[in-house]
């Protein structure tokens, strides 16, 4: 099992919230998928399969569009209180993970030996001549890995129950700030106009509109990715080289199957909340966040945005002279009466 050194500075900081910011336009695209808004009709095309479909843009081609109705500048929409929301989110986290520390992490030099996203801490040798015997202190039972695992998980899940519910109301301001291209409203704009705005629109329990399924699908992808991940590599996996590519595959996984829970937190957000993308015929007006995904799930609608590069319209079509056409709402409604 191979340790490294753990130590969070700003630089680390800096280097993921510049990444962040560079990817921002393609996240802002993907909420606006994730919304159900698809401001470019979709035209004939073949799957990969030849069969016939319905294109929808790539996230590259919803980048240009948002560039050609609000610029450049517009494009990073919502990004200050993004940012926001992902600092304090890993402050508390990181803040909740240094206050509690178990026995054998309160020593002074520690190392880390990581199972996703746990930590199980360990010792440094402090010399050549150490290093045998540093290192026999260090191998554990079966038993002691799998309860020091046990506890580092528990440490991560509260600490990332109260990083969402910390962050959250931040992550409501930034998504509502960036639904308001779907209809061209600026109500949010800046951090304290959206903190009074988000009050005026939904009262004290619009800053946690939509947290539950936001807290289930972390929990869920943290405790998935871990606890796979510790299995694998202690019960299965025995090539070191072979260990370092666990973490990375089965968080991807992990996130995956998590996914859905995250398109409808951003829906509850967004749903009947004074702004076009959160009403008809834009989005429901939900009364839950069960009601929300039982909607989605008939509709098949609780992937959109996992595919960036190929998309397919996947509602209503009829097929006119061999090539699919999609059929609007309006369209349904009048043939039903």
């Amino acid at each position: 099992m191979s340790y490294k050194k753990e130590k969070v500075t700003w630089a680390n900081y800096a280097f993921r919230y510049a990444t962040i910011t560079a990817a921002h336009p393609f996240e802002y695209s993907k909420l606006l998928i994730q919304l159900g808004h698809e401001p470019i009709a979709p035209w004939p095309t073949k799957t990969l399969f030849g069969r016939p479909a319905l294109a929808l843009p790539s996230v590259f081609q919803y980048v240009g569009y948002i560039k050609n109705i609000d610029g450049f500048s517009g494009c990073y929409r919502g990004l200050s209180l993004k940012l926001c929301d992902c600092l304090s989110s890993s402050l508390t986290f990181q803040y909740i993970r240094e206050g509690w520390q178990f026995s054998w992490e309160k020593k002074t030099n520690r190392y880390t030996r990581t199972y996703g996203d746990i930590h199980i801490n360990g010792d440094e040798g402090v010399g050549d001549e150490d290093e045998e015997e540093s290192e026999e202190e260090e191998l554990l039972s079966e038993k002691e890995e799998r309860e020091r695992f046990l506890a580092c998980l528990s440490r991560d899940v509260v600490g990332r129950t109260v990083a969402v519910v910390v962050s959250h109301p931040l992550h409501v301001m930034a998504v509502r700030t960036m639904a308001q291209f779907v209809g061209g409203e600026t109500i949010y704009s800046g951090l304290f106009g959206s903190i009074q705005a988000l009050y005026r629109e939904s009262g004290i329990t619009g800053f946690f509109s939509g947290v539950v399924p936001r807290l289930i699908g972390e929990l869920l992808a943290l405790i998935i990715g871990s606890t796979a991940t510790f299995a694998l590599n202690t019960y299965v996996i025995e090539d070191p080289e072979i260990k370092t590519y666990t973490n990375g595959i089965v968080s991807f996984l992990a996130t995956t199957v998590t996914y859905p829970f995250h398109v409808v937190s951003n829906c509850m957000a967004v749903t009947n909340c004074g702004l076009a993308a959160g009403s008809p015929p834009c989005m429901l007006h939900y009364t839950s966040w069960t009601d929300c995904w039982s909607h989605l799930s008939r509709t098949g609608q609780l992937k959109r945005g996992s595919s960036l590069l190929w998309r397919y319209y996947t509602g209503p079509q009829v097929m006119i002279g061999g090539r699919p056409v999609p059929v609007t709402p309006d369209q349904l409604v009048s043939k039903q009466n």
